[in-house]
């Protein structure tokens, strides 16, 4: 995902969300609708986590320091992970608060028109929103389905749009809906169902976003694609005749690093050797652009060290096929 398309997304949600917040608290003001609060609240931290994404986006541009020398790439996952924090607590917990409160001490909604008007008027905001929202992402999905995009994307700024857009507009359509049970029976308990379900759906997408950042923040390697991509641009058949093991990570969302052992011949000279790693690693970063960081470590393959290493099969990168050409009394 590139960091303009992510932007564009979040400043859209954010607009949109501090004028429907606005109108919400209006509503509440003129009608007493509980579900008019909750959304209010909902929407103003869906602002607050707009500032959150772009505040992470702006730290995550820093140079690298001795302190930190891979830089500061994953500033973006953490305000990410932030935002799901205040998704649960401010968001949903509220709700689920004030609903509880307004079935217990239910009361009559006055001026109806107020939360009817402000709710049409958030539902086609909201859908600017997630409509921007799912353009930029269509730019970088390609043919994964949405939840794969969700859950593999490395950049965390459009999943966390995506989900929070597409809570909002099911969440006014259940404060709609309350709303309007409410109007029609005459008993407000209807309002305190429709913001307690508000609550319930914020805190469910609140928990799948921590799911996925928390993951981001652990550190993922990069997707298959690219993988093959590294596998493929390090061997050259010449001098590095394969990979004995490789690792690779995210230390951010546009930034790769890549470890790996590799096998040469075992009569090549340093020269030769330090001559094909130049080599690879310009390979790499030419099939891999976000490849930033790469370490590559020449070694003998030695099938039968491979064989008693730990999971070697399942190594990423895998065990170089049996040179027969190679001594088996060297250290793989």
């Amino acid at each position: 995902m590139s960091a303009s398309g992510g932007t564009k997304a979040i400043v859209a949600a954010l607009v949109a969300n501090l004028s429907i917040a606005v109108a919400k608290f209006v509503a509440f003001l003129f009608s007493g609708s509980s579900s008019m609060l909750a959304e209010s609240v909902h929407s103003l931290a869906d602002s607050g986590n707009q500032g959150l994404l772009l505040l992470g986006g702006k730290k995550a541009k820093r140079e690298a320091t001795p302190q930190h020398p891979f830089g500061y790439g994953r500033e973006r996952y953490i305000y990410a992970f932030l935002v799901s924090i205040v998704l649960f607590s401010v968001g949903g917990m509220f709700a689920v608060y004030e609903g509880y409160e307004k079935i217990k001490h239910p009361h009559e909604i006055t001026a109806w028109y107020w939360p009817v008007g402000v709710l049409v008027f958030a539902i086609i905001a909201e859908i600017f929103s997630f409509r921007t929202a799912i353009k930029e992402s269509n730019q970088t999905r390609g043919d994964r389905s949405w939840t794969e995009f969700v859950r593999r994307s490395k950049a965390p700024e459009l999943p966390v749009v995506l989900l929070e857009d597409l809570g909002a507009l099911v969440g006014l359509i259940l404060a709609l809906g309350g709303v309007g049970l409410a109007l029609a029976t005459g008993n407000g308990v209807w309002d305190g169902i429709g913001t307690l379900c508000i609550g319930i759906l914020l805190i469910v997408i609140a928990i799948i976003l921590a799911a996925e950042t928390k993951s981001l923040l652990l550190g993922e390697s990069a997707g298959l694609e690219e993988v093959e991509k590294i596998k493929a641009a390090v061997v050259d058949g010449d001098t590095v005749t394969g990979i004995i093991h490789m690792r690779t990570l995210h230390l951010g969302p546009e930034e790769l690093l890549v470890a790996a052992k590799i096998a040469v011949q075992h009569d090549d000279t340093a020269v030769e050797i330090a001559n094909a790693i130049n080599a690879a690693e310009n390979r790499i970063r030419e099939a891999v652009p976000i490849a930033r960081v790469i370490y590559l470590e020449p070694d003998i393959y030695n099938a039968e060290a491979a064989a008693v290493g730990t999971n070697p099969g399942k190594t990423p990168g895998g065990p170089v096929p049996t040179d027969p050409e190679a001594p088996k009394d060297l250290g793989h």
